[in-house]
């Protein structure tokens, strides 16, 4: 299945991904059943939107009541089951904080904004970690993903 991106940049942050590997990461990230479609549906459609850490802890405060700003927020589209969309739903990604992180962990940016996107892309596919069981999984899942992109295993170093 394919998926068209909207990236919208809100970020004073420099070193950005290009919008091409955006669009690849949240492509690698599609599982069955989004990935699994014929040919004439329409595509996927999701938001990936980065942010300076002031908008990211206001959406972090709003809508999870933690305060602060946070690498990636997911907000999957919930339609009603007679509203058929291929709207997949949309990911806030904080550049400084992604940026941050990745210095602290030792790793490449590049490889951490490719974690952060197919973290937020898994979210909306109903992935979790809030269970051990469930974290295992998605832990699998993305570090399969990000491997096969020939990034080192996201969670090596933590």
């Amino acid at each position: 299945m394919s998926i068209i991106v909207d990236i919208q940049i809100e970020t004073t942050a420099k070193n950005l991904p290009t919008t091409a590997d955006i669009e690849q990461w949240c492509s690698c990230a599609l599982q069955p059943p989004c990935a699994a479609s014929t040919d004439d549906e329409e595509p996927l459609e999701m938001t990936v939107r980065i942010v300076d850490e002031e908008e990211s802890a206001e959406l972090n405060s709003d809508y999870r009541g933690k305060s602060g700003p946070t690498n990636v927020l997911s907000f999957p589209f919930e339609s009603p089951p007679e509203v058929k969309i291929n709207l997949l739903g949309d990911l806030v990604i904080c550049a400084p904080v992604v940026e941050r992180e990745a210095q602290q962990q030792n790793k490449s940016a590049q490889a951490h904004w490719a974690h952060m996107v197919i973290h937020g892309t898994l979210h909306l596919q109903g992935f979790d970690h809030i269970e051990d069981e469930e974290a295992t999984i998605m832990e699998d899942i993305e570090t399969r993903i990000i491997q096969g992109l020939g990034f080192p295993p996201p969670y090596e170093s933590e």
